[in-house]
């Protein structure tokens, strides 16, 4: 019934088997991909016919986890899979960037490629997994796709690169890069750094595209075994020739002269002027439909630009090839705001804003791997106005989701541990204008924002985006790229970082692939740019300010006996309630005994702590307390010297005469100074009145000189 084909490997130490021929057997391509315990299914399905009313090619990726994989049942109301976690969608972006560069250009079927993780060891993370199982699934499909790809992740820990590490090890890991490619070289890099150097993390680089090539090597093994036949790709027209021509002849001079225009904004108009004329000039040739005009049109503009900067080496705005565009840094923008910057580079513009909250605002994250609590989010918004657009507003898409992560990873790596500053911290990054790299915009106003609302990170971190043209006539690196040198060239490489070294890197490359020399002059071109614009940056704010926002909550912490966690909380909760009633402050406990009490009133927050530790000291034999007298008996008073704790003054103990009443020195309520005179084995508290009296005596009697 089944034409089943299997191939095995080692890979990093573990098995890695590729099973096609059983499953999703209607889809053109299907492989069931297994890593240790780790199970993905991944399919490729390319619609008969191509779309010819759209001039790109419609690609979909979509990565999901069924939380069955890890034995567990979805939260919410309706327990089952909803919209795309951030992991999730952040994977389907992993998979799709390094594939996409590898379709033949005339493929204009609507393809899908859908990976769906069935089981999780909680040791191999499925989405390493999940790009290998897509780049196997599209080489047996029979879909021009001119891969196949290999995809590995690497740590690095105790000086020394790790393939493939499981999760555990990865929190020992000062790298998680994940790199894929072919066998001519890198197509893509996602990285997260401990300030590493230029020449760790092009070895490490290095290092998976090796790992790749055994991948890469096994897939083409699978293929030769039960791939299906290519299918036809159709041949450019020939009237597409003819069109270029007079397309070129119509338009060449005008855009020339477009892209000598420096401002965007003018630039864009002449050449929309340019691209109309154009236009009605085939207005009755039925053969050139505007997609076919249009997309030579794009093709004149990509020649002109590209062999512009290879012969001249200079840029649309005048640079040259290694020069930042003019920087503006600014903090403090926002009067309300624990912490505001506004970082402008050209004309890309980002207006970053840093809340500081409690422990009650904590993100909960659920993984297949398990939940845990985030204390650090950053959002990305990018609205149609930034690039003069009106457009629709919606929830973020995977680009924003993206653009975010990417933020995020370039600044973890310096943040404060939270035992020293016990913050919840969200950035919102408002992309109020756009040219190039809007994401390292926001790496930068995010590392100003945070130091004007004091948060001690260890080092200011920026960003660049490098760019590159590769012709026949020759190669050309580009720093700080504008958008249309984004658009119209070969590479997307951004690097952040501090002073000392890298913090992310996030390349995608739209030829074949990125070989070793190219790579390491791309770093060391952008390790200049990134040093000059923290000098940039450094004008406006050079380290975290030394006080918090007037703003923003203070948040006092300290640790009580777990054994007292339950007296803090009280009964249902009761004691911590009065205690926030009382106060206004807001109280955290964590397991550990560790408590956070925030509050922007320093006083309140002062007689929060007192009530706390009043209620988790423990008793000291002779010292003198403060206490409540709760209850008189005839041979004695109970004081209550802090909530929760009282002890016996026997009538005794009251004062230094004898008394008939106890009642005739102390009423009920009054607040009298004890002494502690012992703790006996059940726990009970002597205290005496006259001990504390006398102590007070002698403490005032004048010193014999």
């Amino acid at each position: 019934m089944f034409s089943e084909f299997k191939k095995e490997m080692d890979l990093g130490g573990r098995k890695l088997t590729f099973e096609t021929g059983k499953i999703a057997r209607q889809a053109d391509g299907a492989v069931m991909i297994t890593y240790g315990e780790t199970k993905v299914l991944c399919t490729a399905v390319g619609a008969k016919k191509p779309r010819t009313d759209l001039d790109f090619f419609p690609l979909t990726v979509n990565y999901q986890e069924k939380t069955f994989a890890a034995g567990k049942i979805p939260g919410g109301f309706f327990k089952r899979e909803a919209r795309p976690t951030e992991k999730e969608t952040l994977t389907s972006r992993l998979i799709d960037r390094p594939v996409r560069p590898l379709f033949h250009p005339n493929y204009k079927c609507e393809t899908q490629l859908i990976c769906t993780v069935l089981a999780h060891d909680l040791e191999n993370d499925p989405d390493i997994v999940a790009m290998i199982g897509t780049s196997a699934a599209l080489t047996i499909s029979g879909i021009p796709f001119m891969g196949p790809i290999g995809a590995s992740r690497v740590g690095y820990i105790d000086g020394e690169y790790i393939l493939n590490p499981v999760l555990e090890t990865m929190q020992d890991s000062q790298l998680n890069l994940v790199v894929a490619g072919t066998n001519e070289g890198v197509l893509m890099v996602e990285s997260e750094a401990n300030e590493l150097s230029e020449e760790i993390m092009l070895g490490a680089v290095m290092f998976g595209h090796k790992a790749n090539q055994e991948i890469i090597n096994s897939i083409v093994d699978l293929a030769q075994a039960c791939a299906k036949d290519p299918r036809d790709v159709p041949e450019t027209p020939e009237i597409v020739s003819q069109i270029k021509s007079a397309v070129q002849e119509l338009s060449e001079d005008g855009l020339r002269e477009a892209y000598s225009i420096s401002e965007k904004s003018a630039r864009q108009d002449k050449i929309s002027s340019i691209k109309a004329t154009v236009m009605e000039n085939f207005i009755e040739n039925e053969d050139a439909t505007d997609m076919i005009v249009g997309s030579v049109f794009k093709e004149i503009e990509k020649d002109i630009v590209r062999k512009g900067l290879i012969k001249t080496g200079q840029r649309i705005d005048g640079r040259d090839t290694k020069t930042v565009r003019p920087i503006v840094s600014e903090v403090g923008i926002l009067p309300r705001a624990h912490g505001s910057s506004l970082f402008t580079r050209g004309e890309t513009q980002a207006m970053v804003v840093a809340t500081l909250g409690t422990g009650q605002d904590e993100q909960i994250i659920d993984g297949l791997d398990g939940d845990y609590r985030e204390h650090f989010m950053l959002h990305y918004n990018f609205p149609p106005y930034s690039v003069g657009e009106a457009g629709r507003m919606a929830g973020p898409g995977r680009r924003e989701i993206g653009h975010g992560k990417l933020a995020w990873r370039a600044i973890r790596p310096v943040m404060p541990e939270k035992e020293s500053f016990p913050y919840t911290i969200r950035i919102v990054s408002e992309i109020t204008e756009s040219n190039g790299s809007s994401s390292m915009a926001t790496v930068c106003g995010t590392s100003l924002s945070m130091m004007d609302a004091g948060v001690p990170l260890i080092r200011p971190v920026a960003g660049i985006a490098m760019g590159l043209i590769k012709e026949e006539e020759g190669v050309v690196i580009l720093s700080d790229i504008l958008g249309d040198e984004d658009h119209l060239g070969d590479m997307d490489f951004k690097v952040a970082g501090t002073a000392n070294g890298i913090t992310a890197l996030q390349m995608d490359i739209k030829i074949t692939g990125l070989d070793r020399d190219l790579m390491k002059t791309a770093l060391q071109q952008a390790k200049e740019g990134r040093l000059h614009i923290l000098g940039e940056m450094d004008k406006a704010l050079s380290t975290h300010r030394t006080e918090i926002n007037q703003h923003a909550p203070r948040i006092v912490t300290l640790t009580v006996p777990k054994d007292k966690i339950r007296d803090v909380i009280g009964p249902g909760g009761k004691v911590i309630r009065e205690i926030i009633d009382k106060t206004g402050v807001s109280i955290d406990i964590n397991d550990d005994g560790l408590v956070s009490i925030a509050s922007a009133d320093a006083e309140a927050a002062a007689k929060a702590v007192e009530f706390v530790e009043n209620l988790t000291q423990e008793v000291e034999v002779g010292k003198i307390y403060l206490g409540k007298v709760k209850k008189i008996v005839d041979f004695g008073a109970f004081v209550e010297i802090f909530p929760g704790t009282d002890g016996l003054v026997h009538i005794s103990q009251i004062c230094d005469r004898r008394i008939k009443s106890v009642s005739d020195e102390i009423q009920e309520g009054d607040e009298i100074k004890v002494k502690v005179i012992d703790v006996d084995q059940q726990g009970k508290v002597k205290l005496s009145r006259k001990e504390a009296l006398k102590d007070a005596v002698e403490a005032a009697a004048p010193t014999a000189t």
